[in-house]
């Protein structure tokens, strides 16, 4: 590895469909009047942009104008500081027995979710203890300064499987090589406005992001989207994306299916540990549907420990609904922390054995389901994986009439998302006809 001093960038630059500068022009003038305390700054073209990136390396010395170098093959990207330093890691005793490098890109990686999740992904918490990973941090040009932050703080915690950092406004240059894409960033719903404008202006985000996914990522890479409203952001994702396979497409409901074996614990009087086979059906909204008919306490069905069925039917379902907008009463913000857990969770269910005889649920495409849901949807369901990535539907799940009632009207109400957002997935001029606001509380 190389023993050069610890490097920091500075980044001016644009992504080839913005108009404005990343930077004002008294940024850049600032910036200019410090470039003579560095040695070796090289200004270098931005792949697919027209604007220039200045990075220099931190030297003791203040000597020496910046010295132009030869301009970088456009595959290149935008590592950040330490991460930038080369290194061989079948040369490390140590390190040799690793498995390959993997990329994860993260779309709003200033966030508070990604706050948290970020420093998980590097630790080996979630793809393990002999995974090197390379994180690529999607940001906005209002959000890169606190980019730049967060990958200080990376480069201060010194992970040792953490050993590539890029960070970036063009999700063609960030999502390149990406096996794993954690779609986070998604514009929050703001007062006065309607669900059918957050699913347009989300949608518009999530249609683009897919596009840069299929001209760039990994035929392989998964997606899980977690911006709202997840289900059809994921739908439009997908379908902009036609070269990689629809069914590696994920919607997050990892949250509420721990916040309902969360209420199932309490109710029963056991650790959450003992509560499996916890199913949410649907979509991530008012109309999602706990299944308290498949799930079991300690092996057993759920009627048969918790005794209070009107307590499962009318309380339960509304517990987990209302309890992101309880926490937010509480302490005055919304869930980052544990939806950075849910989505730990559900990126170790895809990449490890799914125990014998259990399942998670996870938003995915319906086409081919065993159930009768429509088709052609995002939609939770039951899921188990050999942790390849992959995942198969689970068939042994039984449904009445209070279950199946439910899903069907969580299923009409994502088709009316869909129709809502045809302009987007290419199937037409968008109608919105949604029958009533299902907006989790918390997340407006």
């Amino acid at each position: 590895m190389s023993s050069s001093a610890t490097m920091a960038v500075a980044e001016v630059s644009s992504a080839s469909y913005t108009k404005t500068r990343l930077l004002k022009s008294s940024q850049i003038s600032s910036l200019s009047t410090h470039l003579h305390k560095h040695r070796h700054c090289a200004f270098r073209p931005l792949p697919r942009t027209q604007h220039a990136r200045i990075s220099c390396s931190v030297a003791p010395n203040q000597v020496e104008a910046p010295i132009p170098v030869q301009a970088e093959d456009p595959k290149n990207k935008s590592c950040y500081g330490v991460f930038c330093l080369t290194y061989d890691l079948k040369a490390e005793e140590e390190t040799k027995s690793w498995k390959k490098l993997i990329n994860v890109a993260v779309s709003g990686a200033a966030g508070m979710i990604s706050n948290h999740l970020l420093f998980k992904l590097a630790s080996g918490e979630v793809f393990g203890p002999d995974q090197p990973i390379t994180l690529k941090l999607l940001g906005s040009e209002r959000s890169i300064q606190a980019l730049e932050g967060v990958a200080m703080e990376l480069e201060d915690s010194l992970y040792p499987l953490l050993r590539e950092v890029s960070i970036g406004i063009d999700p063609y240059e960030v999502f390149q090589d990406a096996e794993w894409a954690l779609l986070i960033g998604a514009k929050p719903r703001g007062p006065g406005m309607e669900r059918a404008d957050l699913l347009d202006i989300n949608g518009q985000i999530f249609a683009e992001q897919g596009k840069a996914l299929n001209a760039v990522a990994s035929r392989n890479v998964k997606v899980i989207v977690v911006g709202n409203p997840c289900n059809t952001n994921a739908l439009i994702c997908l379908k902009n994306a036609p070269n990689i396979p629809a069914k590696n497409f994920h919607a997050l409901t990892r949250l509420d299916e721990n916040r309902a074996k969360c209420q199932l614990a309490l109710k029963a009087g056991v650790f959450y540990d003992k509560v499996s086979n916890m199913t949410i059906w649907g979509n991530h909204s008012t109309t999602q549907v706990p299944d308290f008919l498949n799930a079991r306490i300690d092996g057993l069905p759920v009627k048969e420990v918790i005794k209070d069925h009107k307590w499962l039917e009318e309380e339960f379902t509304e517990k987990v609904q209302n309890r992101g907008g309880v926490l937010i009463k509480k302490w005055g913000r919304s869930s980052a922390a544990s939806t950075a857990v849910s989505v730990v969770d559900a990126i170790k269910s895809l990449v490890t054995p799914t125990p014998e005889g259990d399942w998670f649920s996870t938003g995915v495409y319906t086409n081919g389901n065993p159930y009768g849901i429509a088709e052609d949807i995002v939609f939770s369901m039951p899921c188990r994986s050999k942790g390849d990535g992959d995942y198969e539907l689970v068939k042994e799940v039984k449904f009445d009439d209070y279950l199946w009632n439910r899903i069907k009207k969580s299923e009409a109400e994502l088709q009316a998302e869909k129709r809502c957002v045809a302009h987007l997935t290419g199937e037409g001029v968008g109608f919105c006809d949604l029958p009533e606001d299902t907006m989790l509380p918390g997340e407006v």
